[in-house]
């Protein structure tokens, strides 16, 4: 292969920087007794909840590729470890609606805070336009990766 491009050596560096923190991840998984894809659903509703959007078992179970049956389990671990509940919608009653724990927050925080606050600490020595440009990368390539462009096209 010839040379790379600046271009691609951000690619590689992102592709390395989401390969540790996937392993982070599935460290701090295995440490509070978590499947990897626990994390990930708590990922899921702190999104949601940040976004001011209610995440019922189907479309957490969605977002996360599982069937029924495996949002379920999931569902049931996660309360039962004390990492979420399940709530009534106040709207729809007919809804139930899943939460992240304020413990698990904690936990979480007390894990992935030091980098996430280095990150933060890094983009605040940027300027506006260096912000916007990392923004644009990350939002494009996030729905590059969203549409398939990350694995299984040919061409």
């Amino acid at each position: 292969m010839g040379e790379q491009g600046p271009e691609l050596e951000i690619v590689h560096l992102l592709r390395r920087v989401t390969s540790e923190f996937g392993l982070r991840q599935a460290e701090f998984a295995a440490r509070h007794g978590m499947h990897p894809t626990d994390v990930r659903a708590l990922v899921c509703l702190l999104d949601a909840e940040r976004d001011g959007i209610g995440v019922t078992a189907g479309r957490l179970g969605a977002e996360l590729g599982l069937n029924s049956a495996g949002t379920t389990g999931l569902i049931d671990r996660l309360e039962r470890l004390g990492h979420l509940t399940r709530t009534r919608d106040e709207r729809d009653r007919r809804r139930v609606l899943l939460r992240v724990t304020p413990q698990a927050v904690e936990l979480g925080w007390a894990a992935f805070g030091p980098a996430i606050g280095s990150a933060v600490a890094l983009l605040r020595g940027f300027d506006a336009g260096e912000v916007a440009a990392v923004r644009r990368f990350l939002d494009g390539f996030l729905t590059a990766v969203s549409q398939g462009g990350a694995a299984g096209s040919e061409g």
